[in-house]
């Protein structure tokens, strides 16, 4: 399996609860509508909470500003992802994700790669 982790950060005039709705509530759903275009097996957003935990975790780690949440989407295989893309369907899912990401996503500050899991513990 292909996994695509997408580190987001939020425009600046939202707030992480406006930013939280918007991608849960509207960008969600239109991942779902165009995952068969896209081939996409699995979607999950992860959504980070607002908790004091999370300032003492970085705190300790001297680590940079958290991430407003992380979307990670799965492929069968690399073979999937590149056919997706290659699609005419494929093409003009992807088009329309953009399009919707550029209302709520700071792309310049949001990090994306694909990877393969090794799992360590199930």
């Amino acid at each position: 399996m292909l996994k695509l982790v997408f580190c987001l950060r939020r425009l600046p005039p939202l707030s992480r609860p406006e930013f939280q709705r918007y991608w849960h509530d509207a960008h969600g759903p239109l991942v779902r509508q165009h995952s068969a275009a896209l081939r996409i097996r699995r979607y999950v957003q992860a959504h980070t909470l607002e908790s004091g935990l999370n300032g003492a975790l970085a705190a300790s780690r001297g680590a940079p500003e958290a991430f407003d949440g992380v979307a990670e989407l799965w492929w069968d295989s690399a073979e999937d992802f590149a056919a997706a893309s290659a699609s005419d369907a494929g093409r003009a899912a992807s088009a329309a994700l953009l399009e919707d990401e550029r209302r709520f996503i700071d792309h310049a500050r949001s990090p994306l790669w694909v990877a393969e899991e090794r799992i360590h513990i199930a």
